[in-house]
């Protein structure tokens, strides 16, 4: 299978005025991302707004961004709490020119381990696929059980581990075939997931600190274990404040927006930060100095 990459951002989808998706403002970032850092994105995940976006707007979606980055990886966000949803919608994917899927662990209807493991069996059967399991948002968690048994089925790339439970993770790595790879889910996990394991970071915060996201991964990988730690350390509060002072995707599509990238508005329920709480991620951003590399012409003041 191809190599996915180990810095994949998880994109979040621009919106024009009227809330319409904008293509080309989507292939902008996605051009301006990669040539940050990140290895590929994921288009149409939860960073994206992909529970308010159409399936049409998620597959025009892959097919403007991979032909804005051709060499780069994009991931497409095909997975929903109904199978035979998540399966039509990742052949279409595939047809777009995903290079590979991303499928969260079926949602609100919370599926026993048996229903999980035939549910991505479904869709690793389409393309190759990375599973998605964070329980604070499906309400369920797959265990590491589930997740090795799925790891040897031939479709199935990886794992985005968002579970919060560094014990489960060391498990899933310890127990995993050669070729699967576990990728964080939650941006400060990246080097302690990497510390027992881990391949990489599906992320939010490389939106921001993409160059920097990569030198963590590379200078880790490569042994340099003070300066992975100072990167970690240095992002350790933006990292906190894009998740804790709303839900994603709120703070980095706000911030995106008051850096000068024309990110445009949220679709509802959504709605955009305060500006008090805008004014203090904004604060804790510019506070990281030069581990901000995402340039936009604006100062982050």
């Amino acid at each position: 299978m191809k190599e996915i990459g180990r810095l994949l951002t998880a994109m979040i989808t621009p919106f024009k005025a009227d809330r319409s998706v904008d293509y080309q403002g989507a292939e902008k970032l996605a051009g301006m991302l990669v040539a940050d850092g990140s290895d590929g994105v994921v288009v149409a995940g939860t960073t994206g707004e992909a529970p308010t976006l159409s399936d049409d707007e998620k597959i025009e979606l892959v097919k403007a961004i991979k032909k804005a980055i051709p060499n780069h990886s994009v991931v497409a966000g095909t997975g929903s709490n109904d199978t035979h949803h998540s399966v039509k919608l990742s052949e279409r994917a595939m047809k777009a020119g995903a290079d590979a899927l991303l499928a969260v662990v079926p949602y609100y209807n919370k599926p026993p381990q048996e229903g999980m493991y035939q549910h991505f069996k479904a869709i690793a059967e389409v393309g190759p696929t990375i599973m998605y399991n964070i329980q604070g948002r499906t309400a369920i968690n797959m265990t590491a059980a589930t997740t090795l048994r799925c790891a040897e089925l031939p479709g199935i790339l990886g794992v985005k581990e968002a579970s919060g439970d560094i014990d489960q993770m060391g498990l899933v790595c310890a127990g995993k075939p050669s070729g699967f790879k576990v990728w964080s889910g939650d941006d400060s996990f990246t080097l302690p997931l990497m510390a027992v394991g881990g391949h990489g970071v599906i992320c939010v915060t490389s939106h921001l600190a993409g160059r920097s996201m990569k030198r963590l991964i590379e200078t880790y990988v490569g042994g340099d274990n003070d300066e992975a730690r100072r990167i970690h350390l240095g992002l350790l509060p933006v990292i906190k404040s894009l998740m804790t002072t709303a839900a994603n995707p709120v703070p980095i599509k706000s911030v995106l927006n008051a850096m000068g990238f024309a990110a445009g508005p949220f679709r509802l329920p959504l709605v955009p930060l305060t500006d008090e709480q805008l004014q203090s991620v904004m604060k804790t951003v510019k506070a990281a100095g030069d581990l901000i590399t995402f340039k936009t012409g604006v100062n982050v003041a």
